[in-house]
């Protein structure tokens, strides 16, 4: 076995483990909208495709898209609740969210593929 497969597993190894420490900083902000929209409960009463209680993340992004003020009308919407919008089950208000989260959330939503 020459010097360069010795090191080669060696290497290997190196770079998964670099890959490791690395994934936080890999991930994107998809990722981390994701995530977000779990520990806030969101994906109680939503889905990325598939209606739940209320409306798929798709339906909204089909909904609001082309409208220049879909952001800040859902970030309304996410953060004080809302009536009737998609049904008669009202969203409740989302008000503990920090505003930064919810405008994060609503971006991530509206990106959402139809």
């Amino acid at each position: 076995m020459t010097t360069l497969q010795a090191r080669r597993p060696l290497r290997a190894t190196a770079v998964t483990i670099a890959a490791l420490y690395a994934w936080p900083v890999l991930a994107t902000d998809s990722d981390d909208a994701a995530e977000l929209a779990r520990a806030s409960g969101c994906l109680s009463c939503h889905s990325q495709k598939e209606k739940i209680v209320g409306p798929a993340f798709a339906s909204v992004a089909e909904k609001y898209a082309g409208q220049k003020d879909a952001l800040a009308e859902l970030t309304m919407s996410v953060q004080n609740g809302s009536v009737r919008k998609w049904g008669r089950i009202p969203m409740p208000a989302h008000a503990s969210l920090p505003p930064a989260d919810v405008k994060r959330l609503v971006e991530w939503v509206l990106k959402t593929p139809q």
